[in-house]
C-alpha cells in the first residue's frame, strides 16, 4: 500500500512562478521558462510513490532538488503545482492547524545538524515529540527511554547534547523521531555530517531498526553509496526532474538513461548485485522418487556434473554426482538410495554477488539459491556470474527464476528411462 504519493509536483521560486509551472508542465524548456521569467524552478514534475514500511530514497548531487522536495512533503514548502497525499490526504488542501496536526501523528523529521535543544538533557530532546502531543510526562519519558535504548543511549538519559558525540547526538534524533511514533520518517542528509566511520555505523543503526519498525522512510542523500545501500528503491534527480525510480539493482544492471548509467559506472557491482540478479533458472533436477539411470538422464541431456535432487514442495533435498550415479545404473540400483548427498553450500537471494566467488569456485556444482524454507529458487553457476560481473547479460533483472510449472516441465524431461 502507498503511505505518500507525490503527483506531478513542481516548486518554482520567483513573483512569476505559476506561470512558470504552467508553461514546464506544457513541455517548455527549463532554462528558456528561467531565464524568460527571471524564476528558479527546483522541483519539476516529480512524480512517485512510497509504499508502506520501506526506506525510499532520493538522491540527487547539490542543486538536484532533493532538499526543496523533503520540505514539500512534511508542509514547510508549499508546491507550485501537483498534489501529496499521505494516506490519502493533500497537504495542499490542508488549513495550517490541520497540516500542524498531521505533522504531529503523521511525519517526524531527522535532519543533517540534529537540531536538538542545548539547554534540555537526552531524554527531554527525545521525548519531545511526544510533549508536543500532549502526552503527560511519565508516559513520554517511558517511551523516550525505550527507544534510546533502542539506538544505544541507555544511561545517556541526562545528559546534555554539547556532552555528546556528534554520532550520539544523531542518535537522539533518531530516538526523537521514533518516539513521536509517527508512521512516516523523512531523513534530511541525516548522516552526512558525520565522520565515515560514524556514519557507517548509523546506516547499519538505521537498517536494524528498520527489520524492528518497518517505518515508511524518506531518506535523502547526495551519496550513491548510501542510497545503495540503504534504499528498497531510490528517485535520482538531476534538475529538479526524476531521471529514474528503481531499486538499486535496476539501476546499476538497467539504467535509464546516459546520465544515470554515467552515474553508476564505478559502482562496485560486486556489493550492489545480489544472488537473486544472477541467479538462472536449475536445468538439472531429478525427483527423490526417481532412480539413478533418471539422473544420469538429466546431467547428460545438461551435460552437468551433477544434478539436484528436489521434492514436490520444491524443497532442495540435496545433489546426486555423475559418477556414482553411472556406477549405480552399471549396478543395477533402482533407487536414489545412498547417493543424494544432503550438504550442499547454499545461499539466499539478497547474498551479496561478491560473497558468491569463493563459493563458486569451491563447488563443482552451480551454487543454489534458496528461500527462507528451503526452497530452490534458482543457481548460479560459475560462467553466469562472471558474465554478470562484465556486463554481458543485457539485463541481469530479467534472468529466470523457477517455478512451480516449470519445475514440473523439467521433471518430465528428466524422469524417463535411459
Amino acid at each position: 500500500m502507498s503511505a505518500l504519493r507525490v503527483e506531478n509536483v513542481t516548486k518554482v521560486f520567483g513573483r512569476k512562478a505559476g506561470e512558470a509551472a504552467r508553461r514546464l508542465a506544457g513541455g517548455a524548456d527549463l532554462e528558456e521558462v528561467r531565464r524568460g521569467l527571471g524564476v528558479t524552478p527546483a522541483v519539476v514534475d516529480v512524480s512517485f510513490e512510497v509504499r508502506q514500511g520501506e526506506i525510499f530514497v532520493v538522491m540527487g548531487l547539490s542543486g538536484s532538488g532533493k532538499s526543496t522536495l523533503i520540505r514539500m512533503l512534511n508542509g514547510l514548502l508549499e508546491p507550485t503545482a501537483g498534489r501529496i497525499l499521505i494516506d490519502g490526504t493533500d497537504l495542499t488542501r490542508l488549513s495550517p492547524k490541520a497540516l500542524r496536526e498531521l505533522r504531529q501523528k503523521k511525519i517526524s523529521m531527522v535532519f543533517q545538524h540534529f537540531a536538538l535543544f542545548p539547554h534540555r538533557t537526552v531524554l527531554e530532546n527525545a521525548a519531545y515529540g511526544l510533549e508536543v502531543q500532549g502526552v503527560g510526562k511519565a508516559e513520554r519519558h517511558e517511551k523516550a527511554r525505550a527507544f534510546l535504548d533502542k539506538v544505544g543511549l541507555s544511561g545517556w538519559e541526562d545528559r546534555l547534547p554539547g556532552e555528546l558525540s556528534g554520532g550520539m547526538q544523531q542518535r537522539v534524533g533518531i530516538a526523537r523521531a521514533l518516539t513521536a511514533e509517527t508512521e512516516i520518517l523523512l531523513m534530511d542528509e541525516a548522516f552526512s555530517a558525520l565522520d565515515p566511520l560514524i556514519r557507517r555505523e548509523m546506516q547499519e543503526l538505521l537498517l536494524e531498526l528498520q527489520t524492528d519498525l518497518g517505518k515508511t522512510i524518506v531518506f535523502i542523500t547526495h551519496d550513491l553509496n548510501e542510497a545503495m545501500r540503504l534504499g528498497d528503491r531510490i528517485a535520482m534527480l538531476r534538475g529538479g526532474r526524476v531521471m529514474q525510480v528503481g531499486t538499486a539493482e535496476e539501476i546499476l544492471t538497467d539504467p535509464a538513461n546516459d546520465y544515470v548509467a554515467q552515474f553508476v559506472a564505478d559502482v562496485d557491482r560486486t556489493r550492489v548485485l545480489t544472488a537473486a540478479s544472477v541467479m538462472e533458472k536449475p536445468l538439472a533436477i531429478v525427483d527423490p522418487g526417481n532412480g539413478p539411470r533418471a539422473a544420469v538422464r538429466a546431467m547428460r541431456e545438461t551435460q552437468t556434473a551433477g544434478a539436484f535432487v528436489v521434492g514436490r514442495d520444491r524443497k532442495l533435498i540435496g545433489a546426486v554426482y555423475a559418477e556414482p550415479a553411472a556406477q549405480a545404473v552399471r549396478d543395477g540400483a533402482d533407487s536414489l538410495d545412498g547417493l543424494v548427498e544432503p550438504e550442499l553450500e547454499t545461499v539466499t537471494p539478497d547474498t551479496p554477488v561478491a560473497e558468491l566467488f569463493a563459493r563458486c569456485a569451491e563447488s563443482a556444482l552451480p551454487v543454489p539459491v534458496v528461500d527462507g524454507a528451503g526452497r530452490l529458487l534458482g543457481v548460479i553457476p560459475r560462467v553466469t556470474l562472471l558474465a554478470a560481473l562484465g556486463n554481458l547479460t543485457a539485463n541481469t533483472g530479467d534472468l529466470p527464476v523457477i517455478g512451480d510449472e516449470e519445475l514440473a516441465d523439467v521433471r518430465k524431461g528428466v524422469t524417463a528411462d535411459v
